[in-house]
């Protein structure tokens, strides 16, 4: 094994990965499908942690002046000979990612594009000497990696929005060859302006940031841009009319981002973890590109990485910790009954119909709930399942990592809302201090008729979910002290409640009841807490009034028996 290739696990650069011994799923065939699809300016929407940013490397890397041309060496691309004599190592390329491009407010947002740009202008120091520039070139070309005491680059806001346009002049005579240009994640600062108040102002920056630099600059020889959305055309990509955009939907570049079945089962062959496969497929897989199933390639490589490392065993939600996952909550906070009713559907593994909209503005994301369908698709929270019918596309949530977000988000959010209301929190709690078991009965099915139910084919899951629910009502009980599966007499109680200061015990044990056999599971619940001597750290604890409940719950109702 300690011969075996590293995992590029966070690796994004592919000079890094090439010459560092590691892994390589190989996605040169996007450079041949470019260069004879050819568009001026290119754009790829594709979700977060797909390989975009990778792939943006590769390209800067194949057709850069003076880069490695032996990183390619056994890639695909080398099999093209003719385009590689005539494309690999041609051509300036300006690369930039505008992932940083964010701030609180405009003008922190624009330190932060000035720096990313000036940045980058700094990898080109000798066009100061350049001979094929003026000394009013030169001057310019200072001006953009001008810094102040601080650090801080200078350039002013004109120059900042011709700035990749001027750059690109410079390159353009300083060799003699029209320049590549590479944007990674052209998005983000739209998302962050759209979120802190200065959206219209940065939409009028970079309108006309693209505008110099893709649709009046005749030293571009063609432009990449990568992100999430794709954002309406007449935002700021006005009069672009060489404008190729590839969503999920196209089938065009469709296996160039993330991992083909065959590519992750090749991964797990030469790793030894063949076995994995069906757990990464249920994970991981589930996305349709195109025409074409594709997995989450941080996921897994993640995830194997894990594995020869023995970090974990069972599959592990990677993707929670690349984003906030906000959109899901908005997008439960906004729904209705029916939408509830179609997030559910969802949740339990159905399809639901949806007109969706890849051209969109961020004023449009939040105007009305059939726009978040869209924004859900476009960013991987959903994904397409069959053939679009009469303008309808088929949505299903990808894998179990996706339904775990889904149900995390979903509990959250219950849970803030059942704690609005004090007063009926309040009465379910009085209910099971005075063994009222109508009233807890009443109180228990109202909360479920308003949660989204999650089933799932395992009893024990299903269980859990009624578990999770009411562990979350509790938290809102003042002076409750409660416990989860805690070791208690020969076993684990389900929920134990211990009010101190009324020296009242609480037992809880929850079952599924499935056709509704609820009279069957209550008292299933009640022998196995009897049987299992539940209440005996309760009594040790000085509990003086025991409350033994069987609790079972059928999709949104429930039954309960004291005993």
């Amino acid at each position: 094994m300690s011969g075996k290739a590293m995992l590029p696990m966070g690796i994004e650069n592919f000079k890094e990965i090439r010459t560092g011994r590691y892994y390589y799923v190989d996605k040169t065939r996007l450079i041949k499908t470019l260069l004879e699809n050819f568009g001026k300016v290119n754009l790829f929407t594709r979700p977060r942690r797909f390989g975009k940013t990778l792939n943006m490397s590769m390209l800067k890397h194949f057709f850069g002046i003076g880069n490695d041309c032996a990183l390619f060496d056994g890639l695909e691309i080398a099999k093209e000979k003719g385009l590689c004599d005539e494309y690999m190592g041609k051509f300036p390329v300006i690369s930039i990612t505008l992932k940083g491009a964010t701030g609180l407010d405009f003008e922190e947002a624009k330190g932060m594009l000035r720096h990313i740009i000036g940045n980058e202008a700094m990898r080109f120091q000798f066009l100061m000497q350049s001979g094929q520039l003026t000394e009013w070139e030169q001057e310019r070309y200072k001006a953009l990696i001008n810094i102040d005491k601080t650090g801080a680059f200078t350039m002013s806001d004109g120059l900042l929005k011709d700035s990749l346009h001027m750059l690109s002049q410079l390159l353009q005579k300083h060799y003699g060859q029209n320049v590549v240009m590479l944007i990674d994640e052209y998005d983000v600062p739209l998302d962050k302006a759209y979120r802190s108040g200065y959206y219209d102002s940065m939409v009028e920056l970079i309108r006309i940031l693209f505008g110099n630099a893709f649709k009046t600059n005749e030293s571009l020889k063609f432009a990449v841009l990568t992100g999430c959305l794709r954002i309406l055309k007449e935002s700021i990509f006005t009069g672009l009319n060489n404008f190729k955009v590839y969503t999920v939907k196209d089938v065009r570049y469709k296996e160039y981002f993330g991992f083909t079945d065959a590519e992750v089962r090749q991964m797990l062959e030469y790793y030894g973890l063949a076995g994995q496969y069906d757990a990464v497929k249920e994970w991981y897989d589930g996305y349709r590109f195109g025409d074409v199933g594709i997995y989450c390639p941080w996921d897994v490589i993640n995830y194997c990485g894990d594995l020869r490392d023995e970090s974990v065993a069972e599959p592990q939600n990677y993707w929670v910790n690349t984003s906030s996952n906000d959109i899901v909550r908005r997008f439960i906070n906004k729904a209705d009954a029916s939408t509830k009713n179609e997030i559910e559907q969802l949740v339990n593994g159905g399809i639901i119909r949806k007109k969706i909209r890849q051209e969109l503005t961020y004023r449009d994301l939040d105007s009305k709930i059939d726009n978040l369908w869209s924004i859900l698709f476009t960013t991987g929270y959903l994904t397409q399942c069959g053939q679009d019918d009469g303008g309808m596309t088929g949505l299903v949530i990808p894998n179990k990592e996706i339904q775990w977000i889904y149900k995390e988000q979903i509990q959250d959010w219950f849970e803030e809302e059942t704690r609005r209301d004090v007063q009926k929190l309040e009465k379910l709690g009085r209910a099971f201090e005075e063994n009222d078991t109508v009233v807890i009965e009443q109180e228990f099915t109202s909360y479920l008729r308003k949660t989204i139910s999650i089933r799932d084919t395992d009893t024990k899951m299903k269980e859990n979910f009624y578990h999770g629910i009411l562990l979350g009502l509790f938290a809102g009980m003042d002076g409750w002290k409660v416990k989860s599966n805690a070791e208690s007499g020969d076993g684990y109680s389900d929920i134990s409640v211990e009010v101190e200061e009324k020296e009242i015990g609480i037992i809880i044990e929850l079952k599924y009841a499935e056709k509704a056999a609820f009279d069957v599971r209550c008292r299933e619940a009640l022998q196995q807490i009897h049987d299992r001597n539940y209440e005996d750290a309760l009594v040790d604890d000085g509990m003086k009034t025991i409350y033994r409940y069987g609790i079972a719950c059928y999709k949104k109702r429930c039954k309960v028996i004291s005993g």
